[in-house]
C-alpha cells in the first residue's frame, strides 16, 4: 500500500509538475509555436495548414482527415507499387505543373507526395522558388522582390547536418503578406 501511495504521488504528481514546471522555461516550443498575425493566432509553425488561392504558396499535399487535420494524422500506407499513389502522383504533377506554368518534368517532389503525418509544415527551397512566378503575378508583384522573400526563408538544416533545407510555409505567407502591404 506505501509503494501505492508513493508511485501516485511520484507518477501521479510530482512528475507531471515537473514536466510542466520544464515547459514553461521554454513556452514557444511547449505551446507549439504558435504564430500570430496582427494580435491573433493564426496558426502554427509546427503543423502544415492549406492556403486557398494561387495568391498563396502551397504546402505539400495532405493525407491527414480531409486534409491538415491534426486529429487524423498519418500517411495513406500506399507503397512504390500501389497503381492508386501513381496516379495521385500523375495527377498532382500535372495540377501542379499547369497551375506554376512549369513542365511536368520539372515538379519537385515534394508537391506530388504527402509527407508521413500530413502535417509537414515545410516545403523545400526548390518547391518554393517553383512558385515565385506563380505568386508574384497573382498579387501583381516584382518576381524578384518575391524570389528574395522566398531566399530570407530559407531554413538550414538542423545543426548544419541533419535533415535538408526547408521553408516554413506559414511564415512565408505571413511576409508576402506584409510585402504585399
Amino acid at each position: 500500500m506505501v509503494l501505492l501511495l508513493a508511485a501516485t504521488v511520484v507518477l501521479g504528481l510530482l512528475y507531471p509538475l515537473a514536466v510542466f514546471g520544464v515547459g514553461r522555461l521554454v513556452p514557444a516550443r511547449a505551446d507549439g509555436r504558435l504564430v500570430e498575425h496582427d494580435g491573433r493566432v493564426v496558426g502554427s509553425a509546427l503543423l502544415g495548414q492549406a492556403f486557398d488561392g494561387d495568391e498563396w504558396f502551397q504546402p505539400r499535399p495532405s493525407v491527414a482527415g480531409d486534409g491538415y487535420d491534426p486529429l487524423a494524422s498519418g500517411a495513406s500506407n500506399l507503397g512504390p507499387s500501389s497503381a492508386q499513389l501513381l496516379a495521385t502522383v500523375e495527377q498532382r504533377r500535372a495540377e501542379v505543373a499547369a497551375r506554376d506554368g512549369v513542365a511536368p518534368a520539372d515538379v519537385a517532389p515534394d508537391a506530388l507526395t504527402a509527407s508521413g503525418s500530413g502535417l509537414d509544415p515545410d516545403i523545400s527551397p526548390r518547391y518554393a522558388r517553383q512558385q515565385v512566378q506563380r505568386v508574384a503575378r497573382e498579387r501583381g508583384l516584382d518576381p524578384a522582390a518575391v524570389a528574395a522573400l522566398v531566399e530570407q526563408h530559407v531554413q538550414d538544416r538542423a545543426l548544419g547536418f541533419l535533415g535538408a533545407p526547408r521553408v516554413g510555409v506559414l511564415e512565408l505567407n505571413l511576409a508576402l503578406d506584409r510585402l504585399a502591404g
